[in-house]
Parts: structure tokens; C-alpha cells; sequence
């Protein structure tokens, strides 16, 4: 058997020679004609990369390469508003923190925060308005009340003052001589009288006593000054019988 090589296979069916492919030829003549250099000159130059990390509430945008002042402008704007909505977030919880403890507990709306509030500061102005009236209530009904005390504090220091008078005349600088006149159903116990007299630096040395027509008693005393100079106040002293008087009736005052 004799061993046929292709071109003379192909000659014997008639086909011509097959020639090399144009792709084939194009891609050797590149091969031969690139150097490493003219691959790296033919790259396209390199383009900033940006990376968002809008993930955590601190985020901000990590760049590579040269920015213009939009970018900046950018973030700038966002930081300022990540600032505005956590203050009027802390402001919303601030009003809702002021709010009864039942509307607290409730899960409000911005909105239902703000109408709530609106409506809970008319309700302390209603209560206000109420507490406001009465306590002019109250306090009319005290000052009629303080005037009726007044009035009859008035009319027994009246009926005392005439139930009781006092006058006195002074013998030099050491002694004085007292007169009391009362009535006999509301006679000051000559004991106590003494006792307020001495208070006074005044010391018994005489005394007298007579019932007149009319139930009055009459008190003549003769005192001497403890200490000092004394110049007698009859008022002062007439003062102090009545309140005295006023004790002896009404004990618990």
C-alpha cells in the first residue's frame, strides 16, 4: 500500500491545496508586532472608584481619585439632614414625655404627638381656669368671713371697754395711785389684777374696795414703782384689764 500525503490526496479528488486562513495570518502579524509596552499605552485609563456605605447612620462615601465640589456639596447635604431628623426626633420625644402617662404608653404618630399635646395644654387651661376660680371663691368667703371676726372682736372690745374703765393719778416719781371701776358680774379677781400690775414693776402698798349702785365695783390702789422712773399709761393699762377680762370669761381663747 502506498502511503499518499494530503496535497496529493486532495490532487487526486480535485481539490486545490488549502492556503492559510486570513484570521490566522492577521493574528500572528499582531502577535509579532505587540510589545508588553504598547499593551499598557493601548489600556484605558483608570476611573475613581466610588464606594457607598449608606448601611449604618454614620455613613459616608469613600472615594478614590479626584472629586469635583458637586460631590462635596453632596455630602454635605446629607450630613445636614441626618442632623435635622434626629433633633426633631429628640424634640417629638421630648413632647411625648410631657404627655399624661396613658398617652405615653401609646405608639403616636408624629402627627397624634402634636395634636395630643395641642389638646392636653387646652385641658391644663381648663384646670387652671377652674383652680383659679376657686380660689376667688374661697377667698371671698374668707375675707366675709375675716370681716364677721373682725366686726365682733370690735363689738366685745366695746362692751368690755365699757364694762371695765381705768384711770389713775401719779405721786412723784415712786408711787400711784390706781382707780378701777367694773361690774360685778364681770369682776376681774383682785389677785389677777395685782398680778398684771406687778408685771408692770407696780408693788401694792394699800388697797380699798366698795360696791356702788348699779352692781359696779370700785378698786382704790396704792402702788409703788419697783425700779426707776414710771409714768403711768392708762390706756396701756386699760388695754391689758380688758384683754385680761376677756380671758377670765372666755377660758379657752
Amino acid at each position: 500500500m502506498l502511503e499518499l500525503s494530503p496535497p496529493t490526496l486532495l490532487a487526486t479528488f480535485g481539490w486545490p491545496p488549502e492556503e492559510p486562513t486570513s484570521h490566522e495570518q492577521n493574528y500572528l502579524s499582531f502577535r509579532e508586532s505587540e510589545t508588553p509596552e504598547s499593551l499598557i499605552t493601548k489600556l484605558p485609563p483608570s476611573q475613581p472608584q466610588i464606594i457607598q456605605l449608606d448601611r449604618y447612620p454614620s455613613s459616608f462615601t469613600a472615594y478614590s481619585g479626584s472629586a469635583g465640589p458637586s460631590m462635596f456639596k453632596k455630602l454635605s447635604h446629607n450630613a445636614n439632614e441626618r442632623d435635622r431628623r434626629k433633633k426633631i426626633k429628640s424634640l417629638y420625644s421630648s413632647l411625648r414625655s410631657l404627655l399624661p402617662a396613658a398617652d405615653q404608653m401609646k405608639k403616636l404618630s408624629e402627627p397624634a404627638t402634636v395634636s395630643r399635646a395641642l389638646k392636653y395644654v387646652a385641658e391644663l387651661q381648663q384646670q387652671v381656669d377652674t383652680l383659679v376660680q376657686r380660689k376667688e371663691e374661697l377667698l371671698s368667703k374668707l375675707s366675709k368671713q375675716v370681716g364677721v371676726i373682725h366686726q365682733e372682736n370690735q363689738r366685745e372690745d366695746t362692751m368690755y371697754s365699757s364694762l371695765l374703765s381705768v384711770s389713775a393719778s401719779q405721786l412723784g416719781d415712786r408711787e400711784v395711785v390706781v382707780h378701777i371701776s367694773t361690774y360685778k358680774n364681770h369682776k376681774i379677781p383682785l389677785s389677777e389684777i395685782l398680778l398684771a400690775l406687778e408685771e408692770d414693776g407696780l408693788l401694792l402698798k394699800n388697797s380699798s374696795s366698795f360696791e356702788s349702785f348699779g352692781d359696779r365695783v370700785f378698786y382704790n390702789l396704792h402702788l409703788q414703782v419697783m425700779e426707776g422712773a414710771y409714768t403711768f399709761d392708762r390706756e396701756a393699762m386699760s388695754a391689758k384689764l380688758v384683754s385680761l377680762s376677756v380671758k377670765m370669761e372666755s377660758p379657752f381663747l
